[in-house]
């Protein structure tokens, strides 16, 4: 099966990165790096309660590997609602510690961004260091509810396509469980 490649290959120093979708071969292997990057434990966040039984958007869910085949960087895409709104969950992104702080998250980050405003998205929610997530133009959703325990400084929100963000009130809930 041909990979679809969404971006140049990109390099920084010696590591060379093809970005494409993630597709079901490589779940173990994302889930791998999340256990690398996070540890198994991660699994119990608040966050996590939003994912149970509800598939990722695949069509968002992005992946780097190099020259080996080995996954490198990670992000997924998840649908949540807050009241009549739809939007997505964004998260966890990994990079393996190896090549951290070398811009492949931030170039994973865009490209994610970039599609979901493609695919006319509204908002994206993540649970995240206003810091890093500041240069995406993320801001503190301040009236979001997140299940607990989440540090409300930590629930981030996103406007795409132009959608008036302050209109986003209430608990967030998942969408499309089975």
């Amino acid at each position: 099966m041909i990979t679809k490649i969404l971006a140049l290959i990109i390099r920084f120093g010696i590591v060379l990165l093809k970005v494409e979708l993630e597709t079901p071969e490589d779940f173990s292997g994302v889930e791998d790096l999340y256990d690398i990057c996070f540890s198994p434990s991660r699994k119990v966040l608040s966050s996590y309660r939003l994912r149970e039984n509800v598939k990722p958007i695949d069509k968002l869910c992005f992946l780097a590997k190099n020259e080996t085949g080995s996954i490198l960087c990670a992000v997924r895409c998840w649908p949540i609602k807050i009241q009549r709104f739809k939007f997505l969950l964004l998260g966890p992104l990994a990079v393996h510690p190896t090549i951290q702080a070398e811009g492949h998250g931030n170039y994973i980050i865009n490209e994610t961004l970039t599609r979901a405003e493609k695919f006319g998205w509204q908002a994206v929610i993540l649970i995240g260091d206003l810091s890093y997530y500041r240069q995406f133009n993320f801001v503190i959703a301040k009236s979001i509810e997140f299940p607990l325990p989440t540090n409300p400084k930590r629930t981030l929100i996103k406007s795409l396509n132009g959608f008036d963000i302050s209109l986003i009130k209430g608990k967030v809930e998942r969408w499309g469980a089975e």
